[in-house]
């Protein structure tokens, strides 16, 4: 790795919607700057980046990939994102690594769906923008329009920085807008001069004295507006509009001019981290404290674990133990890897803005910050998003078994937006991932990579049983089967349990008259009433009654749910001085329990979940009556910008299960939307009769 001071250094990645080019112009630039001996392409699955074979054979990015090259004295670390929504954890863990994201546009495309999403991402982060419309060489590109749309909804600071000579097939060059030439080209597709004022207006914004004096009308020099353009890309004043056509080779040689000259260093962008429960800045010093987080894992079948870090401060150096900041660990780093798409070099240390990677460090995760133990010293969370699609699987072979749950933790601990959990009520083992296209390339990678072959259904909705009303009984365990016996009996009650009060307002003495004691369970709403008097049970017994009350509420009485919102109140009993033991109350009071929850208007609760859907305003009718169809309940909307809505709303999880196939049909693959757990609500009868009757015949199919 050569050495370059901070202020050489840049950090870019390129985001965009899916096919807009990013990963050509990536193979390009590389190509250019001699790091590559052919140019590449994902078309044919020749890219330098691109090597996967899922990325081959669909000819586009699902990881993302960091690479570097030297231009105009500068070091350029950039990352190639994945433009696909499925694969959004790739982006997040880039954005953190970066001080400017280039944001790819196709230019006879226009704005879509991820081009404002990457937008407002990059400007929620703070992190200086560039605009890149991408294939001017296509047909039926109206730069101007494009220009205006993109002003409009993205705001006056952008401005054009080249300018297309000829559109379509007939580009044959761009023209810079910073300093014009005294000769104007006459086939500019924007005007040059208009141009050069918006670039020049955006600048000098965020420097006030800079500012005075332009608009006294004073002329500034080249390298006063050259540095005003670096302090108003990072204030954000100023968001530059590039024009390439990468297949053309047009544009890109000035965009990586532009990169080295006006993109912030990380000496230009301060990071602000916790300390002692502060929030400072943190300072890109190579002799300051080692700060540095982990921003990209990967597994390689041949390597294991590579862990990519970006340094914040200080410096890493190779042998050297690090402090995973907020655990006990520390770690020592054998190799230091400078990554090159799908390869790497080694190298002997690695200075503060730098991206590098370490291998077979089994303790190091995404999101781990780390440092020398100096200070504690911690990296904002990385908050990716909850995943949404889930998917039961189960392995298709005895020969499977073995493999299935070690093979999907090792892809979960690489990608923040797949989650593994088991169901303790269904036994399911359930993977979630972004959508269905994501979870398909997930079982396509348990199959090329480790060899893994799972069968997948719709996972089961997580239905509770509960009770309406109260009811009492009785029941007594009596076996006789030679030698020792066995004899329990109870007497319950069962009552429903009140949400939204605490255990020591509810259960109290006056309420339960002679309640001893009671045991509540807040992730069940459950409550155990004690209130045995006069001895009728002994007190050895009494755990066992509990106990078989929970094994029972475990099996459910009427669907095979699991049982929630009671309260259990134990009040007589008898026992036997011989037969009684542990096994015999518990088997009474799980038979109680199955009897009396029976008469006690027994009812089903299903899942709700809070639903934040983002749509285009004129969408607003198709998803709000779809909603309605769903039995969901809308609760407010908010304008966001680039026109469109935000819909807040709840609905039974059962219902929105492929919700994110039915949004994108009606919204032209434009709507979004995030899905949280909300409560448990009761479900309407006739669709509760549904649900027993399948739980019925299930078990009947079983036995």
């Amino acid at each position: 790795m050569p050495v370059h001071p901070v202020n050489e250094l840049r950090n870019v990645v390129l985001v965009g919607h899916g096919s807009v080019g990013k990963t050509s112009l990536a193979d390009l630039m590389l190509f250019k700057a001699g790091v590559s001996k052919r140019l590449g392409s994902p078309d044919d699955g020749t890219s330098f980046l691109d090597t996967e074979d899922e990325e081959k054979n669909r000819h586009h990015s699902i990881t993302s990939h960091v690479c570097h090259f030297e231009h105009n004295n500068a070091r350029i670390n950039l990352i190639d994102a994945p433009g696909m929504p499925d694969f959004v954890g790739q982006v997040i863990g880039a954005y953190r690594a970066a001080e400017t994201v280039a944001i790819c546009i196709n230019a006879p495309h226009g704005i879509e769906v991820n081009t404002r999403k990457s937008f407002q991402h990059a400007g929620n982060r703070g992190l200086a923008r560039f605009l890149v419309l991408n294939k001017c060489d296509g047909d039926n590109v109206d730069l101007e329009s494009l220009v205006e749309e993109i002003r409009a909804q993205f705001g006056t600071a952008c401005a054009l920085m080249t300018i297309p000579l000829g559109i379509g097939s007939e580009i044959h060059g761009v023209i810079n807008t910073v300093s014009l030439p005294s000769e104007l080209p006459t086939d500019a597709m924007v005007d040059p001069r208009a141009a050069n004022q918006q670039v020049l207006d955006a600048a000098v914004e965020a420097d006030e004295d800079l500012m005075m004096r332009y608009l006294e009308g004073e002329e500034l020099s080249s390298e006063e507006i050259e540095g005003a353009i670096v302090k108003a890309v990072v204030a954000g004043t100023l968001i530059p509009i590039f024009c390439t056509a990468v297949k053309a080779d047009i544009g890109v040689a000035e965009l990586m001019d532009a990169i080295a000259q006006y993109a912030p260093s990380p000496a230009d962008l301060k990071r602000h981290v916790m300390k002692d429960g502060e929030d400072i800045e943190v300072e890109p010093d190579p002799d300051g404290p080692l700060v540095a987080q982990v921003v990209k894992t990967r597994i390689d079948p041949f390597v294991s674990k590579v862990s990519y870090l970006r340094i914040f401060s200080g410096r890493l150096k190779k042998e050297s133990t690090v402090h995973v900041v907020g655990s006990n660990r520390n770690v020592k780093i054998h190799q230091l890897l400078d990554p090159q798409g799908s390869g790497v070099e080694n190298v002997e240390e690695a200075i503060a803005g730098n991206i590098v990677a370490v291998t077979k460090v089994e303790d190091l995760h995404t999101g781990d910050t780390v440092s020398d133990g100096s200070d504690e010293i911690t990296m904002p969370p990385m908050a990716f998003p909850r995943p949404m699609i889930g998917l039961a699987v189960e392995p298709k072979s005895q020969a499977d078994q073995a493999k299935i749950s070690s093979a999907l933790h090792k892809i979960e601990e690489e990608d923040p937006t797949f989650k593994v959990h088991r169901e303790d009520q269904t036994h399911e083992m359930v993977m979630e991932g972004m959508s269905e296209l994501h979870l398909q390339l997930i079982q396509n990678r348990l199959h090329d990579r480790e060899k893994v072959d799972v069968i997948t259904h719709q996972p089961r909705i997580p239905y509770r049983e509960t009770v309406s009303s109260d009811a009492e009984g009785s029941y007594r365990h009596k076996k006789q089967s030679g030698g020792s016996g066995q004899f329990a009996e109870v007497h319950m009650r069962v009552s429903p349990c009140p949400h939204g009060i605490t255990p020591d307002e509810y259960f109290t003495k006056e309420r339960f008259e002679s309640m001893r004691s009671f045991h509540y369970d807040p992730e069940w709403n459950f409550c155990f009433v004690d209130r045995i008097s006069g001895g009728s049970i002994p007190n050895q017994f009494i755990p066992a009654v509990e106990k078989g009350i929970r094994e029972r509420m475990t099996r459910g009485v009427i669907a095979n749910c699991q049982v929630q919102d009671i309260v259990v109140e134990l009040f007589f009993g008898k026992d036997h001085p011989v037969d009684s033991n542990e096994t015999a109350f518990k088997t009474a009071a799980s038979h109680c329990l199955k009897e009396i929850f029976q008469q006690a208007k027994p009812a089903l609760l299903e899942p709700i979940v809070q639903l934040e859907i983002t749509v285009p305003a004129d969408k607003i009718g198709d998803v709000t009556s779809d909603l309605n169809t769903r039995r969901g309940r809308m609760e407010g909307m908010d304008e966001v910008p680039g026109g469109f809505t935000m819909i807040h709303a709840k609905a039974p999880l059962a219902e929105v299960m492929t919700y994110a196939r039915a949004l994108s049909s009606m919204t032209g693959g434009q709507g979004s939307f995030t899905m949280e757990f909300a409560d448990y609500e009761m479900v309407p009868g006739n669709e509760q009769q549904k649900i027993i009757a399948a739980a019925v015949a299930e078990a009947e199919h079983a036995s």
